[in-house]
């Protein structure tokens, strides 16, 4: 269970407009972390359940004319979100409130179109970030194709280091091992930092003791994670071949990916036009027109054939069914795109192997951005945030840019909140899994991880 801190920081003056899946996912995070928040929407019916839920302002009109946003407070405003359907009202939303206001502005842009020309509509529109839910989303997927057996892998350190999470099988050779025990007889450099046994997660220490079934995160240099699935006596063939049902943007930036690595791809489109589309970006890739539902199509298709199967298609209920299905007629790697999040504790007792959310991910990035600017301006950037174990346990990467409480001091000395492990030290370039006798120095990236929630600075993990 997160625990909350709370911070004597200043709150933000934040506008968010649209009230959709992601829009709410930030309502609710950035108003239970103190924010000031009032939100814009054009459909009645969508603030009224956001307003019935939590303490924010609303406004019902169009966000992109300025009108609206003076209403909204636009001149106070420290943080302007733009998150509706549109791309193309996202960005002149942003536009109006850079020149209403003196504000941050953040934008969603999923277009593929548009996603080559990120950085020049950045810097051309003053954005402080562009978020691609698909593109993320995509880039996630492809990281698992590294590591098949994994259930998720999160970069770190300039992808100098990854937490990887797998679930521990029956015999393997760290079952019944506390994890005092585990370090010392692995050759891996590597440091656990959560585990999830019986749907309750915890930051363990060297006395827990690993049993089977439970879903463990490690910590790895990424040059240590083929040394890890051999200390794990984990094989894991490398994917070669892979099926997607489902032909949306996500599916186009994972082929993409997927064509780059080498891996062989078939692609399963209901639409025609959309296949057509499909046809002359991916030319390296093989699109079916058909019914991705259709149990007599997959097998026709070879679905038991494939190193892995995607499940991308507009409806979560569809993902799930399809997923299910490939689990019954193959061994094959299985990944799930869930779009709602109200059904994640069934979701997550389904065994649907690894599941992304397109919606955490946009999310995770702005509320980074939100706490770094939460914190002084000479105080620690978040460079990276992750949510695990369905937001139970938060994963940050800090840059510790000056001399604070936390410097010089051996890690052993210091106290430090509960739940919470530092799990890794970037040093200029050198990564290292902390022991008590290190310390963090001035210009390190640190990543710490905790099922306490609101750090915005290196100096929150203290007691």
């Amino acid at each position: 269970m997160l625990r909350k801190t709370h911070q004597n920081k200043a709150p933000l003056k934040i506008i968010i407009v649209g009230c959709g899946n992601v829009g709410s996912t930030l309502v609710e995070q950035l108003s239970s972390e103190g924010n000031d928040i009032t939100i814009i929407d054009q459909d009645p019916a969508r603030i009224a359940n956001i307003t019935n839920l939590y303490d924010v302002m609303s406004l019902v009109g169009n966000g992109a004319t300025f009108n609206v946003q003076q209403e909204a407070g636009i001149n106070e405003a420290d943080l302007f979100i733009a998150v509706t359907d549109s791309d193309e009202m996202n960005l002149l939303c942003c536009t109006i409130a850079k020149q209403g206001g003196h504000c941050a502005t953040v934008a969603r842009v999923r277009t593929p179109d548009y996603s080559e020309e990120l950085p020049y509509l950045r810097e051309k529109l003053g954005l402080a970030l562009i978020i691609n839910p698909n593109l993320e989303a995509a880039r996630e997927i492809a990281r698992l194709f590294y590591m098949p057996k994994a259930l998720e892998v999160t970069s770190f350190a300039h992808n100098q280091a990854e937490i990887i999470k797998f679930k521990v099988p029956d015999k393997n050779l760290i079952s019944g091992k506390s994890i005092s025990e585990y370090a010392r007889f692995v050759n891996s450099k590597i440091l656990i930092c959560a585990v999830e046994r019986d749907n309750e997660v915890q930051i363990p220490n060297g006395d827990f003791v690993i049993q089977p079934g439970d879903v463990v995160s490690f910590v790895v240099p990424r040059r240590s994670r083929k040394s890890l699935l051999k200390d794990l006596a984990i094989k894991a063939s490398p994917i070669r071949t892979c099926m997607i049902v489902g032909g949306g943007r996500s599916a186009y930036y994972l082929t993409q990916q997927l064509l780059h690595m080498g891996v062989k791809v078939k692609i399963i489109e209901l639409n025609k036009q959309r296949c057509e589309i499909l046809s002359e970006r991916l030319p390296g890739a093989i699109i079916i027109n058909g019914d991705g539902t259709d149990e007599t199509l997959l097998r026709e298709e070879g679905i038991d054939g494939m190193d892995a199967f995607v499940s991308l298609t507009g409806h979560d209920e569809q993902n799930v069914i399809l997923t299910l299905y490939a689990k019954s007629v193959t061994d094959t790697k299985v990944i799930t795109k869930v779009k709602r999040t109200n059904f994640r504790q069934v979701i997550s007792n389904l065994d649907l192997g690894s599941v992304v959310y397109p919606r955490y991910i946009t999310s995770e990035s702005i509320i980074a951005y939100a706490r770094a600017m939460r914190a002084s301006i000479e105080s620690d950037d978040i460079e990276t945030m992750c949510h695990m174990y369905d937001w139970r346990v938060e994963s940050l990467e800090f840059r510790v840019k000056r001399d604070c409480q936390v410097v010089g001091k051996e890690i052993r000395s210091l106290n430090l909140k509960p739940d919470l492990m530092i799990a890794l030290i970037n040093r200029k370039g050198k990564v290292m899994l902390p022991t008590g006798s290190d310390s963090i120095q001035v210009g390190d990236t640190v990543i710490v991880v905790t099922t306490n929630t609101g750090f915005s600075e290196i100096d929150d993990i203290l007691a």
